[in-house]
C-alpha cells in the first residue's frame, strides 16, 4: 500500500499537470477564435492564456471566501458549538494541521466540505441538519474527512480545477458563439494575404475543441473527483482509528431527502456526498462513487483491505 506523504506529493504533481495541460487546451481555442475573428493564431492564444491566468489568480486568493459566501456558512467560536469546534481541532492534532476556521450552513440538508488553497488557509463548514444528526463518533469520521482533503492538498485541487473548468466551458462557448454571429454576418473577414489552409485548419481544430473540451474536462474533473473521495475516507480512518464513525455517518447521508439550495455544479465536488446525487450508483456524470461502494471500501480497510485509488 502506498503511503499517504506519496499520495500527497502525486496529488500535487496531478494538480500541475492537470493546470499546465488545461492552459493548453485554452491556448488551442485562443488561437482557433483568434484565427477566426482576425486576431491572429498568436494574439488569440495569448489572450486566452492571460485571461485564464488571471481569472485563476483571483480564484487562488479569494475563491474559498466566494464559496463559502455562496454556501451561506457562517464562521463559530468554540463557545457556540464546543463539540464541533473540540472535534475539529483533535482531527487537525491528528492530522498534524493548524487549527482551520469553522462554519455552519443553515439547511436541513446533510451535507459538508472543505475549501481553502493550502492547510494553513482552510476552512471546513457542514450543514445544520448534518450537525443535529450526527453523534460524537459520527461527527469524528466526517471532520476527518473533511481534514483529510486539506491534508492531501485536495482543497486546492478542487478549487484549480473547479476554475479551469469553468473558463474551458466559458472560452467555448465564446467560441461558439463567434460562429453563430459570424455565420449570421456571412461569414469572418479575411485580411488580405491572410489564411490560407493553416487559418482553415486552425479554425476547424478550435471548432472539435469547442464541443469536445468542456464534456472532456468535466469528465475529467468528476473521474479524479471520485478518486479523491475514496483517499479522503482512507486517510479519514488513519486519523480516527474508527471506519465504524464514518460508515455510519454515510449511512445516514444515504438517508437524506432535503435539498440544499445553495450548491450549484460548480461546487458540487467540494462536498462530502454530491447534492446532486440522483444520477445513479457510480454513473459517469457524478462527482463522487456511490455511497455503498465508499462503505463497502471502509469496510474492507478495517478487514485490513487496500482503499481504491491508493496505488500508483
Amino acid at each position: 500500500m502506498v503511503s499517504f506523504q506519496r499520495l500527497i506529493a502525486h496529488n500535487k504533481r496531478v494538480s500541475v499537470l492537470l493546470f499546465v495541460l488545461t492552459l493548453v487546451l485554452l491556448g488551442i481555442m485562443g488561437a482557433s477564435l483568434g484565427e477566426y475573428l482576425d486576431l491572429g493564431w498568436r494574439g488569440g492564444a495569448g489572450i486566452a492564456v492571460v485571461a485564464a491566468a488571471l481569472y485563476f489568480l483571483v480564484a487562488y486568493n479569494f475563491g474559498d471566501s466566494m464559496v463559502l459566501a455562496a454556501s451561506g456558512a457562517r464562521e463559530i467560536t468554540h463557545d457556540e458549538h464546543p463539540q464541533l469546534w473540540n472535534v475539529v481541532e483533535e482531527m487537525s492534532i491528528a492530522g498534524g494541521l493548524p487549527m482551520p476556521k469553522v462554519y455552519i450552513m443553515d439547511s436541513d440538508a446533510l451535507n459538508a466540505f472543505a475549501t481553502g488553497k493550502d492547510p494553513q488557509h482552510a476552512s471546513v463548514a457542514i450543514t445544520r441538519g448534518l450537525l443535529e444528526k450526527l453523534n460524537r463518533e459520527e461527527l469524528q469520521g466526517v471532520m476527518a474527512h473533511e481534514m483529510s482533503h486539506v491534508r492531501n492538498y485536495d482543497i486546492r485541487f478542487a478549487m484549480l480545477m473547479a476554475v479551469l473548468v469553468g473558463v474551458v466551458v466559458l472560452l467555448a462557448d465564446v467560441f461558439r458563439r463567434s460562429m453563430f454571429w459570424g455565420s449570421l454576418g456571412g461569414g469572418r473577414r479575411r485580411r488580405s494575404g491572410d489564411g490560407g489552409k493553416g487559418g482553415a485548419v486552425l479554425v476547424l481544430v478550435g471548432v472539435l475543441f469547442s464541443i469536445v473540451a468542456p464534456l472532456f474536462a468535466v469528465l475529467l474533473q468528476m473521474a479524479v473527483s471520485r478518486k479523491r473521495e475514496y483517499l479522503a475516507d482512507a486517510s479519514a480512518v488513519e486519523l480516527t482509528r474508527n471506519p465504524q464513525g464514518l460508515i455510519s455517518a454515510l449511512r445516514k447521508l444515504s438517508t437524506d431527502d432535503n435539498k440544499l439550495v445553495t450548491a450549484s455544479k460548480a461546487t458540487q465536488h467540494l462536498y462530502i456526498v454530491n447534492p446532486f446525487r440522483k444520477l445513479g450508483a457510480d454513473s459517469l456524470f457524478s462527482t463522487h462513487p456511490s455511497l455503498d461502494s465508499r462503505i463497502a471500501a471502509l469496510r474492507g480497510l478495517a478487514t485490513g483491505g487496500e482503499a481504491p485509488g491508493s496505488s500508483e
